[in-house]
């Protein structure tokens, strides 16, 4: 049985790293299937609603920003990874197939595969379920902290992110570890 794992939100100066485990089920495929960052926010959408109807077992877990600051970007995002292996129990002859060059430290058999998520339908799956995982938390605190944008940006470091950091300073959930956020005084937030 094949395991696609994949992360979302490694670069993001906001928010959590999340990551997904898929497992597609062959008699129900799922056409479409791409790289999260290859599809429109609407294409990923309707391919996340299939995937959770069609997959024979799926997980989304996350590393919080503390944990991020705590142990690095790297060893959060693994660390959301085995969260969301762990949370479906593979069996003892899964493969799991991880996109990118490393892997979580747990006893199953595991492969990284670089573009993995563009190549593997599974880690495709997993792309995207991780991807609108995160981007949904990223909405969710965007009404928390609306001068920030991050209904637009998601938490990335564009033009209108880094000018409301400048004038509003962190937010609780702003990685510390990360410039421009090291330093910066805490807003009123």
């Amino acid at each position: 049985m094949i395991y696609g794992v994949d992360e979302a939100g490694r670069g993001p100066l906001a928010g959590p790293v999340y990551a997904a485990c898929v497992v597609l089920d062959p008699v129900r495929p799922i056409e479409g299937l791409a790289d999260s960052k290859q599809l429109s926010e609407k294409k990923r959408t309707s391919l996340a609603d299939q995937i959770k109807q069609h997959a024979r077992f799926w997980s989304i877990a996350s590393a919080s920003v503390e944990e991020i600051d705590q142990m690095n970007i790297l060893q959060a995002s693994l660390l959301a990874m085995q969260r969301a292996i762990v949370h479906l129990e593979p069996v003892t002859d899964a493969l799991i197939l991880v996109d990118g060059n490393r892997v979580p430290q747990l006893d199953y058999e595991m492969q990284a595969i670089v573009r993995g998520d563009s190549l593997i339908a599974e880690i495709s799956a997993a792309s995207i379920l991780a991807k609108t995982a995160r981007d949904a938390e990223m909405l969710r605190l965007h009404e928390i902290y609306p001068a920030y944008g991050f209904d637009r940006h998601k938490g990335y470091p564009t033009r209108v992110h880094l000018e409301a950091i400048r004038l509003h300073g962190i937010t609780g959930i702003h990685r510390r570890s990360f410039a421009p956020c090291g330093g910066q005084p805490a807003s009123g937030y």
